[in-house]
């Protein structure tokens, strides 16, 4: 194998190796002022958004033992790597995609599983990291606060009752 192609799968593979997720796209229609764009909206995730050779890429997820993407690699083709929140950096790639219509999603892979278009638009829409753990903080508290209030009843009733009692014998 030439140097040159040697080179290129290398630095795909170091791309792939980044995150455990990739998203395949299609960037014919973007200018270098969009890539830049989108770059500079992935930079809070961490993410990167690359240009790469189609060969390259099959090589090097064929290397890692990724799934096969061959049916998705038509056209000109970028990857986007980088970060632990899948969610939120497809979440970027729709809003773009929604802002210039220019980006298009051709697949992804998660967890070395090869998912479709739409399943990263769901990904998307899922509610981010912080809201996630939010809810779970909330579902984990609910069973402690509803035990705090049983055990507060008793004493509670009990003092009512006391109170009840002093107001009837001040009105007599």
């Amino acid at each position: 194998m030439r140097v040159e192609k040697q080179y290129l799968i290398d630095e795909v593979t170091g791309h792939l190796k980044k995150s455990d997720y990739v998203i395949l796209a299609n960037f014919e229609k973007m200018t270098v002022s969009d890539v830049a764009e989108l770059r500079k909206r992935l930079t809070p995730e961490k993410a990167e958004f690359h240009v790469v050779k189609n060969s390259s890429l099959r090589v090097a997820a064929k290397a890692l033992g990724l799934p096969d993407v061959e049916h998705v690699l038509k056209g000109q083709t970028a990857i986007v790597v980088g970060g632990k929140n899948s969610p939120g950096v497809a979440k970027i790639i729709k809003k773009f995609f929604a802002d210039t219509q220019k980006v298009e999603v051709k697949a992804g892979i998660l967890s070395k599983k090869i998912i479709s278009a739409k399943d990263v638009a769901r990904l998307a829409d899922m509610p981010s990291m912080e809201s996630l753990r939010a809810q779970l903080l909330g579902l984990l508290n609910q069973p402690a606060s509803s035990f705090v209030r049983i055990l507060n009843a008793v004493p509670s009733g009990l003092v009512n009752v006391l109170q009840a009692k002093v107001r009837a014998a001040e009105v007599k």
